[in-house]
């Protein structure tokens, strides 16, 4: 005779637990920081938090930022060896054509690949952009190049990318998002760590050429609050708009801001954003890996419970102040039939912490469960015959 599952097979556990006796009382309202941006987007990227969204989604035109995308790509070719940082590569007559910030490269020159990155980054170079793009195109163009980085940028998840250029220069359809921004730099920092030490120069002086255009236009950098990156950008349509970095302690932050009205509008609201993220939200410690967390019923088993551990530590971001509790939300499936694996995912802890995106930590079974003897089989026979007759319409009359 077959065995069948009880019909209610999912059952959620709501748990309201004070277990960090200062956590918070802050509302979300309170704590979301008020940018003058037009679109902003922060990430805490050690704990993949997202501390603010404002119009993150939406297409805006990302100006010098959108070099971000190019010295990606560049770094692949480094990386596959396809690119040599020692390798000096001719300047066409339509990347010497660039004005705005450039180089000042004419058709003579060839430059070397490190110096053409390093005019990217400090100096913002559109020309530099565009000898880099000629370089790597499919097809020799700059064109055929903006091709690629629009079809790279949808493979890494920046789905509200297009790219009609090398270097943000206006053009129709030449758009990103600051969400598709922020996860340009997060590949950045994570990918190519061997490069990223480049973003923080504050001078590259390029063969004495143009030594009032030599510093790094990024307005974080020496101030002493761990920026160490990326990229500024403006246009007349585009505003003042930073893609930045910082680091404090063993916590990372990417942010990006856009639409500001001038240089020191983005300086300010820049400085601002990376102090608010770092001394209004801290790390905090919720339970190691391996924590059991719950004990749940087993069906058919050669034990009647079977633990539920934690796969990863929880550690979220808090908001430094407040003195209410966090809400824990612990769902699996139950009983669970055996036979069970050891280390089998089993269910979800759900963290809520308030004005904060949700966490999702699998559960997973502390040790293997047989499937029980022939004893056993008739007992949950038995159970499930006996739960059968007293849920029937019969039983309450």
């Amino acid at each position: 005779m077959p065995m069948l599952l009880p019909t209610k097979i999912v059952h959620i556990f709501y748990l309201c637990v004070s277990i960090w006796s200062a956590a918070f009382s802050v509302s979300g309202s309170a704590l979301a920081y008020e940018t003058k941006a037009k679109a902003a987007f922060v990430l805490d990227l050690t704990s993949g938090t997202i501390l603010l969204a404002k119009n993150a989604d939406t297409p805006l035109p990302p100006a010098s930022m959108s070099k971000l995308m190019t010295l990606y790509v560049a770094f692949e070719f480094i990386k596959a060896g396809q690119l040599q940082l020692e390798e000096k590569l001719p300047v066409s007559s339509h990347a010497a054509q660039y004005g705005g910030s450039t180089m000042f490269l004419d058709t003579t020159d060839r430059v070397s690949v490190e110096d053409l990155l390093k005019g990217i980054i400090v100096l913002s170079g559109n020309d530099a952009c565009a000898v880099i793009a000629e370089a790597l195109s499919p097809d020799g163009t700059e064109a055929g190049f903006a091709r690629l980085l629009t079809q790279r940028a949808q493979q890494l998840g920046m789905t509200n990318s297009t790219f009609r250029n090398s270097n943000g220069w206006p053009a129709t359809g030449h758009m990103m998002s600051t969400r598709d921004l922020a996860l340009l730099a997060k590949h950045l920092i994570v990918d190519f760590p061997e490069f990223y030490p480049m973003f923080a120069e504050k001078e590259f002086a390029f063969d004495g050429r143009a030594p009032a255009n030599s510093r790094n236009r990024n307005p974080l950098l020496g101030l002493g609050i761990g920026a160490d990156g990326l990229k500024t950008g403006h246009t007349n349509e585009a505003g003042y708009g930073l893609t930045g970095s910082a680091v404090q302690g063993d916590r990372r932050i990417v942010f990006v801001i856009s639409g500001l009205a001038s240089t020191e509008e983005r300086a300010q609201e820049a400085e601002a954003i990376v102090n608010w993220a770092f001394r209004q939200f801290s790390m905090k410690s919720f339970g190691k890996k391996g924590t059991v967390v719950a004990e749940a019923p087993v069906w058919n088993g050669a034990v009647s419970t079977v633990g539920l551990v934690l796969e990863d530590s929880i550690e979220a971001l808090v908001p430094v102040l407040g003195n209410s509790a966090v809400n824990f939300e612990l769902e699996y499936k139950t009983p669970i039939p055996a036979p069970i694996l050891q280390d089998q995912e089993l269910g979800t802890l759900i963290v809520n912490i308030e004005g904060l995106p949700e966490m999702n930590v699998p559960l997973l079974a502390q040790n293997a469960v047989p499937v029980g003897g022939f004893m056993t089989r008739i007992m949950t026979a038995a159970k499930t015959l006996l739960n059968t007759i007293g849920s029937g319409p019969e039983a309450s009359l």
